[in-house]
């Protein structure tokens, strides 16, 4: 009898690592998926050209770091991203938040929305489309056949 109640302890023991061992390459995945997106991309490329912000974190060098996967903010389906990318430099830190629909025809995101908040408060527009520049901004998301329509 001890010797089975000692190999169902090794047993339990065996299951509890691999599915921890699971659950963090599950976790590691979707990093490594968010990190990938276009949405992703385009929000953190508007961020490294802007000045502003970027000299409100002390950067270059900017420090990108994993989304919290629980976090309310964080929403993507097929239509709209919504995220709340964690951002630091050498002077501050905070939270870059970020606004992208899909276009279905040309089969990519468009940003909407870019804003940094800094922990001190401080709020900072780095994207926003503006009415002076919506037809390029436009064309640029939905291509030339959306011009065309309107």
């Amino acid at each position: 009898m001890p010797a089975s109640i000692n190999s169902l302890h090794k047993m339990a023991v065996y299951m509890g690592i691999v599915s921890g061992g699971g659950c963090a390459m599950m976790y590691y995945l979707m990093q490594k998926n968010f990190a990938r997106s276009e949405y992703y991309h385009r929000a953190l490329e508007q961020l490294r050209d802007n000045h502003t912000a970027m000299e409100s974190l002390g950067a270059p060098p900017l420090q990108v770091h994993n989304v919290r996967l629980t976090d309310r903010h964080n929403r993507v389906d097929k239509t709209s991203a919504k995220i709340k990318i964690p951002v630091s430099g050498t002077k501050s830190a905070g939270y870059l938040y970020t606004y992208s629909i899909r276009d279905t025809i040309m089969n990519r995101w468009c940003l909407q929305e870019v804003v940094l908040q800094l922990r001190d408060g401080q709020r900072i527009e780095v994207y926003e489309p503006s009415v002076d520049d919506d037809e390029v901004k436009q064309e640029e998301c939905f291509g030339q056949s959306a011009m065309a329509t309107s």
